[in-house]
Parts: C-alpha cells; structure tokens; sequence
C-alpha cells in the first residue's frame, strides 16, 4: 500500500465543535485560530454535511450523545476525523469515543500547548485508517466480479475457439476501449438482456502473406527472347552469326 503523506498544515481548515453549552471553547478555539483552523458551534452533526478533506469535528464525549450519529453509512469510520475532548477517563466516556471514531484525545480544560501534537495524530491517524478502508473495499468488488472474468473467458473459448489467453486479452482489451473495470466489464455481459457471447465478434484470422508472387510460382515461364528453358532458339542463333559476318 502506498504510504499515506502526512498532513502538517492545517489551514482553511474547518473545525466542529460538538460539545455542551457549559463547554468554554475560548481557549480551543483562540489555539485553532492560529493554525488556520476556523470553529464553528454546532448542536447536531449530520455525516452526510461532513467533507473528510477539510472539517473536523471536536466532540464531547462528557455529553450524552450517540456515538455512531458520526459514523458514515456502510463504513466503521466516522465521516470526518474525529477528536474526542474528555474531562474524566472513565472507561464508559473512553467507550464512547471508541465508538464515535475518534482517533486522538484532547484533555479538558484544554491546553493550547498540546492542540497542535492532538490535531496532528487525529488526522493523519484517519487518513491512513480511511484509505486502508477503501483499498479494501477496492479488493473486495474486484474478487467479488473475478468469477466474471473466468465465466466470459470460458464463454468465449467455447464459443469462438480462442485459447485462454487469447480471450482474455480481447475481453480486456475490450473494456479498456470503454473505459471502465475488467470486473464490472465481465459482470455486464452476464446480465439478462445481454447476449454474450453469440454477439462477440470473431476474432480476425491471422494473415500470412505468401513467400513468392502466384504469377511467378513455376520455375519454368516464357520469354519473347528464349524458349521455356531459358535458351535461344535456332532462329536466334543464325541471326546473330549473320550480324557477326557483316561487321568483320
């Protein structure tokens, strides 16, 4: 896997404060300011307005809440990084960030000296965390469509006496011309109003051109000046005898 570059700077950033209206956000807020990061008070969090890119949501944990309102839909990770802000490390208030998604700990009252190391590892710490995720969905739909790619290779061996390999480059070959996945490719030719593979063309016979012209294929031909084995004739013969005479 490629290894995620880490994230330094934070500017134009977008911070979410969901907390309790007792939560004092002066010092949280004034530390984020510096580092570019605007803060923004909100009452509910709806994943769905999230942009993993660019917000950040700073959740109280000593507020009762449910944790998975975060988490995105089809996924184990919360829709944006997620900092949990904690006054007691009781093991229910840790449980409930675990379940939130959170990926750091800041400790209330917040110190402005540790905003920057706790913005640094909830982030990049998602990041790397959101794009193992997705690699593995990515190897999921592709050996969930593999079956798809040996029952059209089968299909067209069958059908138009390829060898494997031969159907396999045509079928790929095929699905980069419409520029889309070899899997998802593969899985359209089985759906019900397809005809695959009475429909795919056939492959082209391979052209040999021949080693000698068809006029020139006999050794033997006739020429205006020779007879049918290359030699002149008696006619030619006493013609140039006579030609000799004359110029002695």
């Amino acid at each position: 896997m490629t290894p995620q570059r880490l994230i330094q700077n934070f500017r134009n950033s977008r911070g979410i404060l969901w907390a309790g209206s007792d939560f004092n956000a002066e010092i949280l807020e004034r530390s984020l300011h510096r580092l570019g990061v605007s803060l923004v008070r909100f009452e509910e969090v709806v994943p769905l307005s999230l942009d993993p890119d660019r917000d950040i949501v700073f959740f109280d944990a000593d507020q009762p809440i449910t944790p998975t309102a975060l988490i995105e839909a089809g996924s184990s990770l919360p829709a944006a990084p997620v900092i949990g802000l904690v006054g007691v490390e009781a093991p229910s208030r840790l449980r409930l960030l675990a379940e939130a998604g959170a990926t750091a700990i800041l400790r209330k009252p917040v110190q402005a000296t540790s905003v920057y190391s706790v913005l640094f590892l909830g982030v990049n710490t998602y990041r790397r965390l959101r794009a193992a995720e997705l690699q593995l969905a990515d190897h999921a739909r592709k050996r969930r469509g593999r079956r798809f790619i040996i029952k059209a290779v089968v299909a067209l061996v069958q059908a138009r006496g390829l060898t494997d390999d031969e159907a396999f480059a045509e079928l790929r070959r095929e699905s980069m011309r419409r520029r889309t996945g070899l899997e998802e490719f593969c899985e359209a030719l089985f759906e019900r109003d397809s005809s695959f593979p009475a429909a795919w063309p056939k492959a082209k016979a391979a052209f040999h051109p021949p080693t000698e012209p068809e006029e020139y294929g006999d050794a033997s031909f006739s020429d205006d000046g020779g007879g049918l084995d290359g030699a002149p004739d008696a006619a030619d013969r006493e013609s140039c005898g006579s030609d000799q005479a004359r110029r002695a």
